[in-house]
């Protein structure tokens, strides 16, 4: 079967691979770490709806999404194409529609999708601040929002959002990048919470990876093995349907991996009164020296911290 997006025929899939018969979305998948994502997904089983809105098409009119879908369906899988931009709140809907349409089900959501347009912070311009947001937190939330929604009344699903270490940390000339990751990361944690009792786990990726955004500046000391695809086993491992982790934020690159945690640490009592900043200094400093706590939502940080209070 020819799909209306041009993708390639359809074939049959093979029996004995983790994600047989699983169907998954994939935003950003015709190049970088999407392309990645799309390909290990099909290589493991998976039918793949490959996202990849059309900047640059070839002399055949196929753009990146149209011949990750015709790679995957040459080697034997299954795949559409599709062009939508994430920007736009019709293809979110569109994505979930065309999963049901083709393949009948939808168990996995990948949202890979992004932009950076560097700026730094005093010369943001408002132009580029909602450009950034439109597709890294608008195009991200309102995919993951239509993907749970099937796979909630499914009672079952897999989704991980792909994050950045700059959403962690802060990274210098790209401020508004930086804080749209900052933003899906807390998108994932809210995601696992909501979806947990409904078997819809949710997890942040934060690779790091040589692509088209990021070649630029990858010291070139480590670019060589920063390689999409050894980022793409990690994201196997987390849609696979046996697996159980959820909430959690995973970087990884290189063939290494680390979990980041947001952590608050130990919690110390405020003096009556005015506070001097060096006081303020010393307070920070005995809570640097305490526990730290780590928590799977807000409401739970704040219990604590409220029976502190009291206490």
């Amino acid at each position: 079967m020819t799909t209306s997006q041009g993708a390639a025929t359809i074939a049959e899939p093979h029996p004995g691979r983790p994600l047989e018969g699983r169907v998954a979305i994939v935003t950003g998948g015709g190049k970088g770490l999407g392309r990645a994502f799309a390909l290990h997904l099909a290589h493991l089983g998976a039918a793949v709806v490959v996202n990849n809105r059309n900047r640059e098409v070839d002399a055949d009119g196929l753009g990146p999404a149209d011949h990750v879908a015709r790679q995957v369906c040459a080697t034997g899988g299954r795949a559409v194409a599709d062009h939508g931009d994430v920007a736009d709140p019709a293809t979110a809907e569109a994505l979930v529609a065309s999963a049901l349409e083709h393949f009948g089900r939808l168990d996995i959501c990948v949202t890979s999708a992004a932009v950076s347009s560097p700026q730094m912070l005093h010369k943001t311009t408002p132009e580029n601040l909602r450009g950034v947001l439109a597709v890294n937190v608008i195009g991200t939330a309102l995919v993951v929002a239509a993907a749970s929604r099937v796979m909630r009344d499914a009672g079952h699903g897999r989704i991980v959002v792909v994050a950045s270490t700059a959403g962690l940390h802060g990274e210098p000339t790209v401020s508004a990048y930086a804080a749209s990751k900052g933003a899906v990361i807390a998108l994932a944690r809210t995601a696992a919470v909501e979806g947990a009792r409904r078997d819809v786990l949710c997890n942040a990726l934060l690779p790091y990876a040589t692509t088209q955004m990021t070649d630029a500046g990858m010291d070139p000391r480590h670019a060589a093995r920063m390689t999409p695809e050894a980022v793409a086993p990690v994201v196997g491992a987390l849609v696979d349907p046996t697996s159980t982790i959820n909430g959690q934020v995973v970087v990884t690159g290189g063939g290494v991996l680390r979990l980041a945690q947001s952590v608050e640490l130990g919690t110390v009592s405020l003096p009556v009164g005015d506070l001097a900043p060096e006081a303020l200094a010393h307070l920070l400093e005995q809570s640097a020296a305490g526990t730290s706590h780590t928590f799977t939502e807000a409401q739970e940080a704040f219990q604590q911290l409220a029976s502190e209070a009291v206490s």
